[in-house]
C-alpha cells in the first residue's frame, strides 16, 4: 500500500515540477495563468493585427497560428441538454423544468449538462475536432417572460412569472458553469434581451414597447438575476424596445446592463440581429453604422458575418480600434476563464471523462425531473393511479409513439428516447392485454374513413389518449414546418382532428374510463378535452425519459406533483392582442378574469391541509424582517409532495401594481398525516413594488400575504385547492 502512495506523491511533485518549469518559460504575458483573465487578454489583444481582432469577434473565430490562437465556434445550445452535438442525455423542455418549481432540481440538471458538455469538449479537442456546437459557450437559459400562449417559443422558458423564471434560470447557470474558484465548467447565456417573446413572423423588425413599469417589473427581473448569479454572457434580441435596436440600445446595453447593474461578462448578438439594425429595423443605414452601433454599445460578439465591415467604420471615423480593443478584451476573457489557454493539468475539468455522457445517473435524473414536471389537471373519481394488473388498456393517439413529443426544440439526442407507449408497455404486468392504435392524424383528418380504432376504447379497460402537438406545431420561425404562422398559435385549441377523435373514443367507452396525456409547449383551451376526459395529465416535452415518467404517474410509482407555470386562459377572448406589450391583462399577474386553471395548479393522488399563517409581526418599517409561518399537513392517501407558494399584493400603492406575486417557493415532501411548518422570510425587497418611473418603491400601507398550492387569484371553486387564509402586514 505504502508504494501506492509513494507513486502518487512521485506524480504530484513531478506535476508540480512541470507546471513550474512552465512558470519560467512564460515570453508573453497571456499566456501566463497566474495572471488575470483581464490582463491576458488585453496583452493578447495588444499583439493582433485588426484583421486578427475583428476575426475573433464573430462566432466562428479564426486560428492566429503566430499568436498560438486555436479556432473556436462561440455558438453552442444545451436548452435542456447538450444540443445538436454528440450523444447527451434529454432533459424535459424548459416549460416542463419550470413546472417542477424546485431550484434546486434545475441545479441538479445544469451541472449534469456541463459535465457532459466538458466530457463532450474534451474527446472533441483529443481528436482535434473542432466547430460549431463543439465548444464549451452555451447560449442558454431562455429566461424571456412567456407573455402570451400563442408565443411559438414559449416552451423555451420558464414561464410567464418574473421571480419563478430568475430563481430557475439562475440555478441552471450556476449547475452550467461550475463552482471551481478559478475556471469556467461551461459559460452559460441569459437570452433575449429583452422584451422578446413574438410575434415570430415579425421578431426582425418590430419594435417592442414598453412602458417602465412593465420593463422593470416584468420584463427584467429574471435578466437581472441572472447577472447577480455571475452569467457569463448575455444575447441581445432580434427586436427593438421602446425604438431601440436591443444589440444596438445604449438603454438596455450600456446604462441598464453594464452601468446599473454591473455586469461584467461579454454580450452576443443572436445570430444575424446586427444586419437587421440596417437591414429590417433602418435604424442605421449599413453594415458599418451597424457594428459601430452595436460595439459602442459593448455587443463583444457578433453571431454572423456583420463585424467584417469593422475596418469600413473605423477607416469611416464611425468607430475607433481603440473601443473595439476593449469589446474583444471582455470577449476573451471568457475563453481565458474556461482555461482553453492554460496546461491542461491545470484545470479540474479537464478530466471529466466519457463515463458520464448519459450515465445512469443522469437518465435517473431526467426520468425523475419529467415525473416531478407533470401536471395531474384531472382525476375524476380519483380514477388514477391505475392498478398495473388491469385486464385489458388502450393505448392511443398520434403522440403516444411520437418521438417528436418527447425533445421540444434545441434538443439533443440519446439512444434511449422512451415514448408513452413504451413507458406504459414496460410498466403493466404480464396478464394485461395491450392494444395500440395511431388513431388519427395529429393535424389533419384520417384521409381513410374506415375506423378500426375507437371501438377498442369499449372492450378495454381504460384508454390511454396520448394527444398533443410537437415542435412541428410550435417553435422558432423556421423550424415549425407544420405551422402557418412561422411557428406561432394563433389558435390555441387541440388540432380538431384530435378533437374530433377524442369525442369519438368518449362515445365508444361508454363508462369506461378514458385518460387523456398531452404534450405540449403550451397551452391549450381545454373545455372539450376535458368534457370527455375522466382524467387529464400535462406532460409538456418531457425527454428522453418521459414515457417513463408518465408510466410512473398513471400507475402510482410516483405522485404527481408539477405545477402550471403559465395561465391556462379559457379562450383567446381573454387575451389582449398578440402585439401588444403591456402587461395589462396578461399572466396571473395581471388578469382580472377566471381562467380555467391558474398560474401555480397542479393536483396530487393525496389531499394537503394548510393552518393559519404565523407572522412573527403584523407592523414593517424599512429594514425590517417578517417570518410568515405556515404548517402543511398531508390528509390524504399518499406519501407525497407538495409545492408551498407565497403570493404578496400590495393592496394600497399608488400606482398599478400586480393582483398577486410569486415571492417565495418551496417543495416539500410528507408521508401520511405528517405536518411541516414551512417558513418564509419577507424583507423590504419581497415587499417593495416597481412604479411607472420604474423604480422600486417601498410605500406606507397594507400588505396582503397568501400562501398555498396554486396562486390566488380568481379561481372556481371546483378545482378544490388548498390555500391558508390571507394576513395583512402593515407597511408603516
Amino acid at each position: 500500500m505504502k508504494y501506492f502512495y509513494l507513486t502518487i506523491l512521485l506524480s504530484v511533485i513531478l506535476a508540480s515540477c512541470t507546471i513550474e518549469q512552465k512558470k519560467a518559460e512564460f515570453t508573453e504575458a497571456y499566456k501566463n495563468y497566474n495572471l488575470s483573465p483581464e490582463e491576458r487578454a488585453r496583452d493578447l489583444v495588444s499583439r493582433m493585427t485588426l484583421d486578427e481582432k475583428v476575426s475573433q469577434m464573430m462566432h466562428a473565430a479564426q486560428e492566429i497560428p503566430h499568436l498560438d490562437v486555436p479556432a473556436y465556434d462561440w455558438w453552442g445550445e444545451a436548452l435542456h441538454g447538450v444540443a445538436r452535438s454528440a450523444k447527451a442525455t434529454v432533459f424535459p423542455q424548459p416549460i416542463g423544468l419550470a413546472a417542477t418549481f424546485d431550484d434546486d432540481l434545475i441545479k441538479k440538471v445544469g451541472t449534469a449538462i456541463s459535465d457532459e458538455a466538458r466530457a463532450i469538449y474534451n474527446v472533441a479537442i483529443k481528436n482535434e475536432i473542432k466547430g460549431q456546437y463543439r465548444g464549451l459557450t452555451f447560449w442558454s437559459p431562455n429566461v424571456n417572460i412567456f407573455r402570451d400562449p400563442r408565443w411559438g417559443r414559449g416552451h423555451e422558458t420558464y414561464g410567464e412569472d418574473p421571480y419563478l423564471s430568475g430563481l430557475l434560470g439562475s440555478a441552471f447557470v450556476q449547475g452550467i458553469q461550475g463552482d471551481d474558484p478559478n475556471y469556467l465548467k461551461a459559460g452559460a447565456c441569459a437570452k433575449h434581451y429583452v422584451v422578446h417573446s413574438g410575434p415570430e413572423g415579425l421578431r426582425h423588425e418590430f419594435d417592442a414597447v414598453a412602458s417602465d413599469l412593465d420593463l422593470y417589473g416584468t420584463y427584467l427581473p429574471a435578466f437581472k438575476a441572472l447577472v447577480d448569479a455571475g452569467v457569463e454572457s448575455v444575447m441581445c434580441a432580434y427586436n427593438r424596445t421602446n425604438g431601440e435596436p436591443c444589440c444596438g440600445s445604449k438603454t438596455l446595453l450600456t446604462n441598464i446592463l453594464r452601468n446599473n447593474w454591473g455586469f461584467k461578462g461579454h454580450v452576443v448578438s443572436d445570430c444575424g440581429a446586427i444586419g437587421d439594425i440596417s437591414d429590417n429595423h433602418n435604424y442605421t443605414e449599413d453594415a458599418a453604422e451597424s457594428s459601430a452601433l452595436a460595439i459602442i454599445n459593448e455587443v463583444n460578439l457578433n453571431c454572423g458575418s456583420t463585424y467584417r465591415a469593422i475596418p469600413e467604420a473605423i477607416e469611416r471615423g464611425i468607430l475607433s480600434e481603440e473601443v473595439v480593443d476593449d469589446a474583444l478584451i471582455g470577449l476573451l476573457k471568457t475563453r481565458f476563464k474556461l482555461g482553453l489557454f492554460d496546461p491542461e493539468e491545470l484545470n479540474p475539468y479537464n478530466q471529466i471523462g466519457t463515463e458520464v455522457i448519459h450515465s445512469k445517473q443522469h437518465i435517473a435524473l431526467s426520468r425523475e425531473v419529467a415525473q416531478k414536471s407533470i401536471v395531474l389537471l384531472k382525476n375524476k373519481n380519483s380514477l388514477l393511479p391505475l392498478k398495473k394488473g388491469l385486464n385489458s388498456i388502450f393505448i392511443t393517439g398520434p403522440m403516444a409513439s411520437n418521438i417528436d413529443a418527447l425533445l421540444g426544440n434545441y434538443y439533443g439526442l440519446s439512444n434511449n428516447l422512451v415514448t408513452v407507449l413504451e413507458g406504459i408497455v414496460g410498466k403493466v404486468e404480464a396478464k394485461t392485454t395491450i392494444r395500440y392504435k395511431h388513431g388519427v392524424l395529429f393535424n389533419t383528418d384520417n384521409l381513410n374513413p374506415i375506423d378500426w380504432s375507437t371501438g377498442l376504447a369499449g372492450r378495454s379497460d381504460v384508454t390511454v389518449a396520448v394527444l398533443g402537438i410537437t415542435n412541428l406545431i410550435e417553435g422558432e420561425e423556421g423550424e415549425s414546418i407544420a405551422s402557418p404562422y412561422k411557428g406561432d398559435r394563433f389558435d390555441i385549441d387541440l388540432p380538431e382532428s384530435q378533437i374530433k377523435y377524442l369525442k369519438k373514443l368518449r362515445e365508444k367507452a361508454g363508462e369506461k374510463p378514458i385518460v387523456v396525456v398531452l404534450t405540449a409547449g403550451s397551452p391549450f383551451i381545454m373545455s372539450e378535452i376535458e368534457k370527455y376526459a375522466d382524467a387529464i395529465l400535462f406532460a409538456w416535452y418531457p425527454g428522453e425519459q418521459g414515457g417513463n415518467a408518465v408510466a410512473d404517474i398513471l400507475f402510482g410509482d410516483a405522485i404527481p406533483s408539477g405545477r402550471l407555470p403559465i395561465t391556462f386562459p379559457k379562450s383567446l377572448d381573454q387575451l389582449p392582442p398578440y402585439e401588444d406589450y403591456s402587461m395589462e391583462g396578461r399572466t396571473y399577474r395581471f388578469m382580472e378574469q377566471t381562467p380555467y386553471y391558474p398560474f401555480g395548479y397542479g393536483l396530487s393522488y393525496s389531499t394537503f391541509e394548510y393552518g393559519a399563517i404565523q407572522l412573527s409581526k403584523t407592523e414593517f418599517s424599512k429594514g425590517d424582517e417578517i417570518v410568515a409561518s405556515v404548517t402543511v399537513t398531508n390528509s390524504g392517501e399518499y406519501e407525497a409532495e407538495e409545492v408551498v407558494q407565497l403570493y404578496v399584493t400590495d393592496l394600497e400603492a399608488s400606482f398599478r401594481v400586480p393582483i398577486q406575486s410569486l415571492k417565495g417557493v418551496k417543495r416539500i415532501r410528507l408521508a401520511v398525516g405528517a405536518s411541516e411548518t414551512v417558513s418564509f422570510t419577507l424583507d423590504e425587497a419581497i415587499l417593495s413594488s416597481v412604479n411607472e418611473a420604474g423604480v422600486e418603491v417601498f410605500e406606507p400601507g397594507k400588505i396582503k400575504i397568501e400562501i398555498g398550492g396554486v396562486s390566488p387569484g380568481a379561481i372556481t371553486t371546483e378545482l378544490d385547492l388548498a390555500m391558508a387564509k390571507p394576513v395583512m402586514i402593515q407597511i408603516n
